[in-house]
């Protein structure tokens, strides 16, 4: 069974459709630091409010318990939705309630509203599934039809996510289809030399990953914080560094395993080695085999790759045709050890092929460093459903919409 799409929902114009989008993004004191998110969700709500839809947006942000917190509020993400759509968004101060039921029957076709954050329900995460239901049947009363755009979600099992999908008529939005399409030329039968570049703190998060994808890549690449634990597997002293002591012996495994099928697994070669974990931290350049051998003995912090790793990691990717990339390659929101994600991620902008930021911190990390999306082949909107997909988990979000 294929993944529905908008087309199976026939004739919108003058339709109540609810669109669950991921506008989860990060605020500082109620400002928006990086939009990519909402800018992700515009090209469907366009599409829609274009063939005379009504429009209602739908989502989370942050991790509320279940009850309104002023601090979650969907209401700054309001302002800048309308701003990219080139159009005012009705924003109603609740979910379900009055104020909600009030901004829908207002709306006129091509008209957006957006509800207040599903979070502030306890039902939108409730693990009983009976909870989950009549909360999406609260929701369905809003529309006639149903559209999933929120990829960054599709792996949980929520109401707006995968109750509502099966209370409407519904379908996957336009930015899932897109994050489902690269995603599968990333499993399936990918352009080669395919190489994979991992980063972030623990090699626990990245296990279900590295599992499936060691088997159909050319390189793996390995930094940032689980770098280290690759070193002390390898026998060399790491100071303080980052260790994820539990998986010595799976990273020895994998090191083994890489060796047998003929995989580059490539580890860092030098790293910057701080004093502690600041911005103003005394740094220097070391051998990955020579962690302690620095003036800071074994109270050596490393916080980024070296720079002969840094480009060594840029040719290799460079002479790629297809990368993903999930994971800094070190501490990149202080200055002095930004250097080896921004070499990572200016490579990956000159891959002749595909490639991916996959999501999460990295995605952060190039927005940060003042790369443009455009600049990247794509940048996923979910760093933990891209991940789950690569390591081919169930996705509910997904199943749901027909995807198989």
């Amino acid at each position: 069974m294929a993944l529905r799409t908008i087309e199976s929902l026939g004739e919108l114009s003058g339709t109540r459709v609810i669109v669950r989008c991921d506008l989860n993004v990060p605020l500082d004191d109620g400002n928006i630091t990086d939009d990519g998110r909402i800018r992700a969700s515009v090209g469907t709500i366009q599409e829609l409010t274009a063939v005379g839809a009504r429009v209602i947006v739908i989502s989370h942000l942050g991790r509320p318990d279940g009850t309104p917190e002023a601090r979650y509020s969907l209401a700054p993400v309001a302002v800048r939705l309308g701003e990219l759509l080139g159009t005012s968004v009705i924003f109603a101060r609740d979910t379900v309630g009055e104020e909600a039921h009030a901004a829908v029957a207002g709306l006129q076709n091509g008209q957006v509203a957006l509800l207040e954050n599903l979070r502030f329900a306890a039902a939108e995460t409730s693990k009983d599934s009976a909870e989950r239901t009549a909360f999406a049947e609260q929701l369905a009363t809003f529309a006639e039809a149903f559209v999933s755009d929120g990829f960054g979600v599709v792996h949980r099992k929520q109401a707006s996510v995968y109750e509502l999908a099966q209370v409407l008529p519904s379908a996957a939005g336009r930015l899932v289809q897109t994050e489902l399409g690269v995603l599968e030329k990333l499993t399936r039968d990918p352009a080669r030399p395919y190489t994979v570049v991992l980063g972030g703190s623990k090699v626990s998060d990245k296990l279900g990953v590295i599992d499936a994808l060691l088997p159909k890549v050319d390189r793996l690449l390995i930094g940032g914080g689980m770098l280290f634990t690759f070193l002390a597997a390898q026998g060399h002293a790491i100071g303080k560094s980052l260790l994820d002591a539990e998986q010595l012996d799976t990273v020895t495994r994998y090191m083994t395993e890489a060796a047998e099928r003929g995989i580059d697994l490539v580890l860092p070669t030098d790293v910057i080695v701080a004093s502690k974990f600041a911005d103003d931290a005394e740094h220097v350049v070391a051998a990955a085999d020579a962690i302690e051998s620095t003036r800071f003995g074994a109270d050596g912090l490393g916080l980024d790759i070296g720079p002969e790793t840094a480009a060594h990691f840029a040719e290799l990717i460079k002479s790629s045709t297809t990368v993903f990339w999930n994971g800094p390659m070190g501490v990149f929101e202080l200055a002095p050890f930004a250097a080896g994600t921004k070499a990572v991620a200016d490579a990956l902008t000159q891959v002749n092929g595909l490639g991916v930021v996959g999501g999460g911190d990295s995605a952060a990390a190039v927005r940060l460093l003042g790369f443009a999306d455009e600049q990247f082949g794509h940048i996923s909107t979910g760093g933990g459903a891209s991940l789950e997909f690569l390591e081919g988990k169930e996705l509910p979000g997904l199943e749901v919409l027909g995807w198989q």
